[in-house]
């Protein structure tokens, strides 16, 4: 089953389930207003919504075409985002490049950090900048969406709470980043509002790819109309979902509507070494700042820009058949 939430006179817009090829939708109101709404009553709301996709496969619902233009994030906010980075080889580099050690820790105990929620940039939204000179940079990830979560959960018990899986692109103000985490006290101005895909999947439509708590296959991100970065979701998260939720549970319950996420995804090379561009043939990169720090590792400094104002990033998943699994987040950076 595919979700998606499309504007309406509310914040939170309105629910509709999306065909599996992503080119129709059917209204979900009678069933729930809003995702946010479904999710705090799944046991009544999923399996109805689920019977909802099988009219829309059999053709015997109203229907409405379905454009990625048009919607927002499958929740426009949310009562918590948390990212995590279970792709240690990512968070290895990036500390690399502002001369940060890491903790061996880090391969052993899950980070997350707390995001922004009350306010996520639809998928093909602008994001504004106000300042170049801040290092606008895009993530390219994996996230989940949970319903109630209790406190001091098993990993293993946690899978059983996520309801839905997404893309997302956690916007990072790099250059703001070193001054804020000197503060020891976390980041805030240098994460402004992300975005999420189009549509978000339940686990079990994702078939075969979702397995273990981990999404496999080629998470593809595009700058400038120009392939960056095919690492495999699936390859080197030495924390699944179910270790991130736990994590986040430990000492507080989570609330229905709690999305958490996977980190940039990031791939090492064959020879277990940092990767390579995809025009090297390399898996490229889910970020610029990973690719700064293998070309400073590779050349002595880095060659490539942050975003300026008219770069434009695209991200998507694929099946086998190369359809669209949650739609494309494709988002120009603009003057704030």
């Amino acid at each position: 089953m595919k979700l998606a939430s499309l504007p309406s006179e509310r914040r939170d817009g309105r629910l509709v389930v999306v065909s599996d090829d992503l080119r129709f939708c059917t209204d979900a109101g009678l069933i729930a207003p809003n995702l946010q709404a479904a999710l705090e009553d799944w046991a009544r709301a999923g399996p109805a919504l689920e019977r909802l996709a099988g009219t829309l496969r059999s053709e015997s619902v109203p229907v409405e075409r379905f454009h990625e233009r048009e919607a927002l994030s499958p929740l426009p906010r949310a009562y918590q985002w948390a990212d995590g980075s279970a792709y240690v080889n990512h968070v290895e580099l990036v500390r690399k490049a502002r001369g940060a050690e890491m903790p061996e820790s880090f391969w052993t105990d899950p980070l997350l950090y707390q995001g922004g929620s009350d306010g996520f940039l639809a998928p093909r939204a602008p994001i504004p900048l106000t300042d170049p000179a801040f290092g606008c940079d895009f993530e390219a990830e994996i996230a989940v969406i949970t319903d109630d979560v209790p406190m001091g959960i098993s990993p293993e018990a946690a899978l059983g709470h996520i309801k839905l899986v997404m893309l997302a692109n956690d916007v990072s103000l790099r250059n703001l980043i070193p001054g804020e985490l000197a503060k020891n006290f976390g980041f805030f101005q240098s994460k402004p509002a992300g975005s999420f895909s189009p549509v978000a999947v339940t686990p079990a439509a994702l078939g075969p790819a979702w397995a273990g708590g981990k999404v496999s296959g080629p998470l593809m991100s595009w700058l400038n109309g120009n392939l960056f970065g095919k690492p495999d979701a699936g390859q080197e998260m030495t924390f699944d979902f179910g270790r991130l939720i736990a994590h986040a549970a430990r000492t507080r319950a989570l609330a229905a509507g709690t999305i958490i996420g996977s980190g940039t995804v990031s791939n090492r090379s064959e020879d277990g070494g940092p990767g390579f561009p995809v025009d090297e043939g390399g898996k490229g990169f889910s970020c610029i700042a990973e690719l700064r720090m293998v070309e400073t590792l590779r050349f002595g400094a880095p060659r490539s820009e942050f975003l300026m104002p008219g770069d434009e990033v695209r991200i998507e998943m694929t099946d086998s058949a190369g359809r669209s699994i949650f739609g494309a987040i494709e988002q120009k950076i603009v003057a704030a």
